[in-house]
């Protein structure tokens, strides 16, 4: 039986994942300055040079980043190999500049979806790159029916570019005995909460219960993980870090925060000026319209997860 409450939250996913899937209704959304107000917010521009400039105007502010080029779940071999190619050419553009060698991608982008070893194909090409440049690669997590190959995959190229990280999402019931795998790797782990909306058989069905799987792998990532970073925006799950670090005399070169590009500016700043390290999830590309739909779809929450923290901030700037 449908619990209460449900339905209105897979009406609104149903009617945003629908409308991310209209070229017509895409078109429209490029020029109304709302939604271009709030892309430009969250997306940092659709060219590679937009991107740059962002980056620059980031580190200028104290921020590390990490950079996404957008475009997952490709349809065809040519666009899985195309993506791969912008990977290269961003690699390139971030040693050229003297920018954060460090990137992040999906599988299904590298062609994961159409075939295993398209996808392993594409994900050496960029490890190679990423290696002769000395940057750093972090394979981001799907969908839980990912999550075996994510991993494989990363554990099988990991030679060709040992300055390479995976996710882990709290949310997912298995992420407990990953965590112990990757420590006993060494691995860099990303911890985030988690998106996607999941079977109960597989994660968490509560906000509660994934709060308390966060601060439980938080935990363990700051005292045994290998450059461990937190990817919150959570003022509850931040503030549990920082205590435990100063509590126990971690040192803050031992982790990082992340946040994405765009949200909770005002606590990124906070964080800088009290020592902390910051790298900032900074996405870019002419996708940007489905790609910022599908984040909404996956929880309808983020809608307003996203007005809030735009008004919070507003509210904070200076008259």
């Amino acid at each position: 039986m449908t619990a209460i409450g449900e339905l209105p939250e897979r009406a609104m996913r149903s009617a945003i994942l629908s409308l991310s899937r209209q070229p017509r209704v895409g078109r429209l959304a490029t020029r109304l300055s709302l939604t271009r107000s709030m892309v430009q917010r969250f997306v940092a521009g659709e060219t590679l040079v937009e991107a740059l400039d962002a980056l620059d105007r980031l580190r200028a502010a104290g921020r590390r980043t990490t950079v996404d080029v957008l475009g997952e779940s490709v349809q065809s071999e040519a666009a899985a190999t195309a993506a791969a190619d912008r990977y290269l050419e961003l690699l390139d553009a971030l040693a050229g500049r003297g920018l954060d060698g460090n990137v992040s991608l999906k599988l299904s982008q590298m062609g994961l979806d159409l075939s295993p070893e398209l996808c392993r194909a594409n994900v050496a090409r960029v490890f190679e790159a990423a290696a002769a440049t000395g940057a750093f690669v972090r394979i981001d997590m799907e969908d839980h029916a990912r999550t075996d190959s994510t991993l494989a995959i990363w554990r099988e190229l990991r030679a060709i570019n040992p300055a390479s990280g995976v996710v882990i999402q709290a949310a997912l019931r298995r992420s407990a005995d990953d965590i112990t795998a990757l420590i006993a790797e060494r691995a860099p782990v990303r911890l985030c909460k988690g998106a996607y909306r999941e079977p109960a058989a597989v994660a968490f069905p509560t906000k509660p219960e994934v709060d308390e799987s966060y601060l439980t792998l938080l935990g363990r990532l700051l005292r045994e993980g290998a450059s461990p970073a937190l990817a919150t925006h959570d003022p509850r799950m931040i503030r549990a870090a920082t205590d435990l670090v100063e509590r126990e005399g971690l040192g803050r070169d031992r982790f990082e925060f992340q946040m994405l590009y765009g949200i909770r500016r005002d606590l990124q700043q906070q964080l800088v000026g009290a020592g902390y390290r910051v790298r900032i999830y900074v996405p870019y590309g002419r996708e940007w319209y489905p790609y910022f739909m599908r984040r909404l779809a996956e929880r309808p929450a983020n809608v307003m997860f996203l007005l809030r923290s735009v008004v919070h901030e507003e509210r904070r700037r200076p008259s």
